[in-house]
């Protein structure tokens, strides 16, 4: 079958990651698919990570999800909450035309489990380990088709790349007086009370979760999750816990990162939970941005999930 040229998956990028340590990571899985006669059919050859030949007799028809694996990865297993790195080939079951792929020169697409409009992947995934390859026969609802009125079933063949946890998991650590107070859902989501006072006119930084990993420099890309308010009227304007997914961030001030919050975040550790509390002066001043008024001070809460490269 001859191979398209790579498009990209748009649930987002990111180079090969430095994963925290083991102890974070479930442990034991009950995986909710299995092979089937559509994912045994599927074959691709190739350096694992690299783009695949793959191969199977058309046409592919399932009524379900199945997942064969066609290499087997000895790194982490992956759970609910997990946040997984791969790269992807998504083919048309019927035709075997290749519909979409990771840039497999080098990027990757990341995206936590449980948390997707692509089903099949996300369940797929369930269970496997970093180092995997894995073959996915699926619906079109499961491949996040169904709005297009297809009837085929679909193939994703998944090179999993890395994975590490979906929260902070740094040891807690005592509040500072006069800060938001901040309250983690089970899941890890942050919610932010604003003290009924000024805000603090310098710069102010709480680790509310200590973690034990590589130390963040300045010009690093991290893998974060994060909730970001106003302190007038603690109105979000950023968070990525809307859909539950990570993101990257280089810690360089830009257009979407303040110098706050770069210099909040130099020097924590990853698997930290950092609350930054950002003067107009170092966020965005008297300009404002999107949802962000004038001279308006800024609450992060992040979650340092992970180092990109």
């Amino acid at each position: 079958m001859r191979t398209l040229p790579v498009l990209l998956l748009a649930a987002g990028i990111i180079a090969s990651l430095t994963s925290c340590a083991q102890g974070p990571f479930g442990s034991g899985c009950d995986s909710p698919v299995s092979s089937g006669d559509a994912s045994e059919v599927v074959t691709a050859t190739g350096e694992f990570g690299s783009t695949p030949t793959i191969d199977f007799p058309t046409p592919v028809v399932t009524k379900k999800t199945e997942r064969s694996t066609l290499i087997a990865g000895d790194g982490e297993e992956l759970h609910d909450g997990d946040v997984a790195v791969f790269k992807y080939t998504l083919l048309n079951g019927s035709t075997g035309a290749v519909l979409s792929q990771s840039d497999y020169s080098g990027l990757g697409t990341i995206v936590t489990l449980g948390d997707s409009a692509t089903s099949s992947v996300t369940v797929g995934l369930r269970c496997t380990t970093v180092g995997s390859r894995v073959a996915i026969a699926t619906t079109a609802e499961g491949a996040g088709q169904a709005n297009s009125g297809s009837t085929d079933s679909f193939v994703f063949v998944v090179d999993v790349l890395d994975a590490f946890p979906g929260k902070a998991n740094g040891t807690a650590q005592i509040p500072q007086a006069g800060m938001p107070a901040v309250v983690t859902a089970p899941n890890g989501a942050p919610g932010i009370t604003i003290p009924k006072q000024d805000p603090p006119s310098k710069l102010a930084v709480n680790v509310l979760q200590a973690g034990h990993g590589e130390q963040l420099e300045a010009g690093d890309h991290i893998v974060v999750k994060y909730t970001a308010v106003l302190w007038s009227d603690s109105s979000v304007f950023d968070s990525t816990w809307t859909d539950g997914q990570a993101k990257i961030i280089t810690l360089t001030k830009s257009d979407t990162v303040t110098e706050g919050l770069v210099t909040g975040l130099v020097g924590q550790k990853i698997g930290s939970q950092v609350l930054v509390v950002v003067p107009p002066a170092q966020g965005y001043g008297d300009a404002g941005s999107n949802n962000v008024p004038s001279g308006s001070t800024l609450v992060y809460v992040v979650d340092l999930l992970g180092l990109a490269g």
